[in-house]
């Protein structure tokens, strides 16, 4: 037995994507065979049934109907399937043998084009990874929006900023060298647990030269210099694999992509993805989703391109005081005219997603009522471009120069497309009256026949007195007559019997013959026009894309610019005033989230003062609860608004170029790779001592909590220590702790200033009021916190009374920091206090040896870690 000339056509297609799902189109379904078939059956939850192939066993086969495969395929991608998709490519009615097919496209999760697949304002970047010793190469496309970028990467002191950058463009596809997955141990594992798994091109693919000419061939260019590409070896050998993937799996021309954008690091504030996490960016901590966030505060776009204009401006938030200023001008403007910021509003809410319609035109797979959007969206520029001409900032009316004149477009969709056209674009219906005297002609055709035939059921009526006779028509037997059982005695001789049905019988006559014939080649004819005139207009947009993805990046700025002015208006915010001089004050600043959320009560605000010289460093000590961590997340939020264009929640604000922030807020255990809440926390510490400037701004909430007392206080003195000093880092400190001996070094370490918490007392009550002050917190309220938890009395009661016996202990804190503070010269008797549990002469020598003056942060540790092993081996 040999296989069926369709399943060897199957089996040839299937040899091509062996990895891959193929969706093999048989009619009005996509079907699986074989393994596929067994696989989608189960990911999908379908029948799994068979077809005859010529074997002596049936092939297992399953399928979806063709209208909903987008609702299947998205399934598949989230289960990490990539699909090809096998269409036929000649009608089966005019087919002679076997139809022809052939894979039209490969589906993977970074390049995913349709609008029911996607987040309509969310990039879904594929990323290219090229490592080699010292640097990565390193690009990122969005194939739905032809936004096409690249860049390098120094690992000379490991991968940190690589994931950094690989967090920040969150592609949903990967692709590597090999010397990716042989770059580390933990390396190629860690990007596997952060994103979807990855795949590994072939070394030719990153292979320069062939990138190179690859790039400048796809671009039309003799070279990259267009770009500022030309110097960016590995990164283009990055850029020259994406390409390849894309132009593999793609399988046209990708015409939408017309730029490859350099991404300039030192233009844009850096945000590791800590503080993306810390700060709640883009997702919230606690509602695990949008709500919550900065971006869904910020976002009152408009349209899904103006939402991931957004959503990069605060990815990448400016370094230039100018750009940012430029921002600020023209947000301001929006704010204090209110019918500017309304008629804007309005007129944007017309306005689709041109850079998708436009990959859509480019795909060709765009339709009818893509076409419709896109009109509307045009119709809107004149209005728009008028009244930005007559604005004050330079940034709105550069908007209005970089819309492009599209009236020629416009006229075009909207002298050739209906008004309600059908979905599909083979169906006829979508070619406006008027368009094409040829297509009018045969569309008058078949309107008369449909005439005549009406006409022909009321004249046989008559004639024949048969009341119920109809005129029909159905795709089998074309037009008929109908006449019921009981009128069957009437029937003329001239009707020739065409079915019996049973309640009665289907005529024909020669004229309704002739004339069906006229009918249905008018309709054929007229349907088979409108699909090529319907072609010719796709191929009129093609040609226009770069003039309409030139205007929609307009349109997309302007609504974001729009988004902040809405926000700045509704929630009374002010413009901050930008400065290179190091000088950060904010007057009754808030927490932009957190005062959106409070439902029954108003925020606190407060004042902040950091500089680059007496005030560089905040420690704040007050009691959980009482808003330490809320208020220093406000900073670095107010901040990093600031440096996006944004107006802040302040009564005033002075903010400084920052180069970046940096967070060390509470972990949990990652207890997947094996690493501790202490662990994790000293991995972040190391990052902000190795990466801060004098120009970064550091949020540090209670450091050392993961160890012992003695442990986390040392840590959180020496990391103080270093963070202060200019020799060092400098940079602007924010530093919560319940460690209160850190307030010992105000006016022992230069920049250092106490803050704490304010709290009024009511009987065994606190009240947490909220407010920032000077000075240290002169105790803590740890057991009120837990009672407004709700811990039972008795348990209370029992804390109260071993607080009380260790406030009588020997163990104080005057006796902690004053070892600290004496560098080891207290009394032998006050040092064997620290270590009562060891009589470990060598431990106390250590200590006497050691310079605190000169360690450094990971000194330290190294240090801690001994001796702690040390005494472990005395007990």
């Amino acid at each position: 037995m040999s296989l069926t000339p369709m399943m060897q056509q199957y089996l040839m297609m299937k040899e091509q994507y062996k990895d891959i799902l193929l969706f093999y189109r048989l009619g009005d379904f996509y079907e699986m065979f074989f393994e596929d078939a067994q696989i989608a059956s189960k990911e999908l939850e379908l029948v799994l049934t068979g077809r005859d192939c010529g074997l002596e066993e049936r092939a297992p086969m399953c399928g979806v109907p063709y209208h909903s495969i987008n609702t299947y395929i998205n399934k598949l991608l989230e289960k990490n399937y990539r699909v090809a998709i096998c269409e036929q490519l000649t009608d089966p009615s005019e087919a002679k043998g076997l139809v022809e097919r052939d894979v039209v496209r490969v589906i993977t999760p970074g390049t995913i084009i349709e609008d029911t697949m996607l987040d309509d304002k969310k990039n879904n970047f594929l990323a290219s990874v090229f490592l080699n010793d010292t640097t990565c190469g390193f690009s990122w496309a969005d194939v739905s929006t032809g936004e096409f970028y690249v860049t390098e990467i120094n690992c000379t002191d490991g991968f940190a900023d690589v994931i950094n950058r690989l967090t920040a463009a969150a592609p949903n596809e990967i692709i590597v060298n090999d010397a990716f997955l042989l770059a580390s141990a933990t390396f190629p594992e860690h990007i596997k647990k952060q994103f979807k798994p990855f795949l590994t091109l072939d070394n030719t693919a990153f292979e320069h030269d062939a990138a190179y000419e690859r790039l400048c061939t796809h671009f039309k260019t003799k070279n990259l210099d267009t770009f500022e590409c030309s110097d960016l070896f590995w990164g283009v050998c990055a850029a020259g694999a994406l390409l390849e993937y894309l132009t593999q799996t793609q399988k046209n021309q990708l015409v939408h992509m017309s730029a490859l954008i350099r991404y300039k690091s030192q233009e844009f504030m850096f945000l590791d993805d800590s503080t993306r996490r810390n700060l709640e960016m883009f997702e919230s901590i606690g509602e695990h989703g949008k709500r919550g966030s900065l971006i869904w505060l910020l976002d009152k776009t408009e349209t899904a391109m103006g939402g991931r204009m957004l959503r990069l401006w605060l990815d990448q938030p400016l370094q230039s005081k100018a750009a940012i200023e430029g921002r600020q001008e023209a947000v301001e403007e929006l704010v204090n005219t209110y019918s500017l910021r309304e008629s804007m509003g309005e007129l944007l809410s017309d306005v689709s997603d041109m850079e998708r319609i436009c990959t859509r035109a480019a795909y060709g797979t765009l339709n009818a009522r893509d076409c419709l959007a896109l009109a509307k969206s045009l119709s809107i520029l004149p209005s728009l471009r008028e009244e930005l001409q007559g604005c004050a900032c330079s940034a709105l009316a550069s908007i209005s120069q970089r819309t492009e004149d599209m009236d020629d477009i416009f006229m075009l969709l909207q002298n050739a497309i209906n008004e309600q056209p059908p979905v599909g674009v083979k169906d006829g219906g979508i070619i406006k009256k008027g368009y094409s005297p040829e297509l009018d002609e045969l569309l008058t055709a078949g309107t008369d026949g449909k005439e005549w035939v009406l006409q022909l059921e009321a004249k046989e009526r008559e004639q024949t007195g048969i009341k119920t006779l109809k005129v029909g028509f159905n795709r089998v037997f074309g037009y008929y007559i109908e006449v019921s059982k009981g009128a069957s005695a009437q029937v003329p001789y001239r009707y020739i019997r065409k079915q019996t049905l049973t309640n009665g019988e289907r005529y024909i006559t020669p004229d309704l013959k002739e004339m069906e014939e006229k009918i249905l080649g008018a309709e054929d004819k007229a349907i088979r026009l409108e699909y090529q005139l319907f072609c010719g207009v796709r191929e009129q947009l093609v040609e226009a894309l770069p003039r309409l993805q030139k205007t929609a990046k307009a349109l997309a700025e302007l609504d974001a610019l729009l988004s902040l002015a809405r926000v700045a208006y509704d929630y009374s915010y002010t413009r901050p005033q930008m400065n290179e001089d190091g000088v950060l004050h904010i007057q009754d600043g808030r927490h932009p989230v957190v005062e959106r959320m409070l439902s029954n009560a108003n925020f606190v605000p407060n004042n902040t003062t950091l500089d680059e010289s007496e005030n560089r460093f905040m420690v704040i000590t007050g009691p959980n609860m009482a808003g330490k961590s809320t208020y220093m997340r406000q900073v670095a939020l107010i901040t990093l608004m600031a440096h996006i264009g944004s107006f802040v929640p302040a009564k005033s604000a002075v903010i400084s170029i920052c180069d970046r922030i940096f967070t060390r807020v509470g972990a949990s255990d990652d207890l997947a790779s094996g690493q501790s809440t202490f662990m994790l926390e000293m991995t972040e510490v190391a990052n902000i001592l190795h990466n801060a400037t004098s120009h970064s701004l550091v949020i540090l909430d209670e450091i050392g909590r993961g160890t012992s007392t003695f442990d986390g206080l040392s840590i959180a003195w020496a990391v103080t220590e270093y963070i202060a000093a200019k020799k060092n880092i400098g940079s602007k400190t924010l530093f919560a702790t319940h460690y209160h001996e850190l307030s010992e070094l105000e006016g022992r370490l230069e920049g250092v200033k106490n803050y704490c918490i304010t709290v009024k007392e009511h009987g065994e009550d606190v009240i947490f009021l909220r407010k920032i002050v000077r000075g240290s917190a002169d105790k803590s309220f740890g057991i009120a916190v837990a009672r407004l938890a709700g811990l039972p009395k008795e348990v209370l009661d029992r804390a109260k009374e071993i607080l009380h016996n260790l406030d009588e202990s020997d163990i104080s804190k005057n006796t902690i920091s004053a070892n600290i503070l004496n560098g080891g010269t207290t009394s032998k008797a006050e040092q064997l206090s620290l270590f009562a549990d060891t009589s470990t002469a060598d431990i106390l020598t250590t200590l006497k040896e050691i310079d605190i003056n000169t360690l450094t942060p990971m000194q330290a540790i190294n240090i801690i870690y001994e001796l702690r092993e040390k005494a472990k081996r005395s007990e």
